[in-house]
């Protein structure tokens, strides 16, 4: 696992061991990137269960103004992708539960340009933290979200502000969904 370009290209980023943590693979991480484009530039990141930070990483990496990275278990090993990288002025870490941690953000009145989500597959986590995001208001009017789950994870939970305007399949396993965030007028 690396970073494709930017400021860090090239830099391999430490992977925990065992099978707790799945990383996205390099080559849905660079197709994500190559239609994300120009939105990355000077992006306000979050980095939902960040495993590596790999994602948040890359952001940062290709000018990205700052990331927070969310995860219950893996912060040391975040913080020293981040210092590897040299990418650590940019980057806050948190640890905890990600659910918990956007009640938390909502309340403060935080949003994001761009917002990783890559829980576990199977356990309905991208469902619930897609649903947090939209009721807290986390997302930036011209913001997108980004979730990676299971091919076979196909219920959409009822969103008020959010909307689903793009969905990759990437072999067997994996799908990326995009979320922007609903018109007023």
């Amino acid at each position: 696992m690396r970073i494709i370009t930017g400021k860090a290209r090239g830099c391999r980023l430490k992977t925990p061991k065992g099978e707790a943590t799945r990383p996205t693979a390099d080559r849905i991480k660079e197709s994500l990137f190559n239609i994300l484009g120009r939105r990355v530039e000077e992006a306000c990141v979050l980095d939902l269960f960040a495993g590596t930070g790999a994602l948040g990483l890359e952001a940062l990496s290709r000018g990205a103004a700052s990331a927070l990275f969310v995860d219950e278990r893996t912060t040391p090993l975040i913080e020293e992708n981040a210092a590897k990288t040299r990418l650590s002025a940019r980057a806050e870490i948190v640890r905890g539960d990600a659910l918990r941690v956007l009640a938390r953000l909502g309340a403060l009145g935080r949003s994001f340009d761009l917002i990783f989500c890559d829980p576990p597959y199977q356990r309905g986590f991208w469902e619930k933290a897609l649903s947090s995001v939209d009721r807290e208001g986390l997302l930036a009017p011209d913001g997108c979200m980004i979730v990676e789950h299971g091919t076979d994870e196909e219920e959409l939970p009822a969103l008020k502000e959010l909307r689903c305007v793009r969905e990759e399949s990437y072999g067997k396993t994996t799908r990326l969904r995009f979320f922007v965030r609903t018109a007023k007028g």
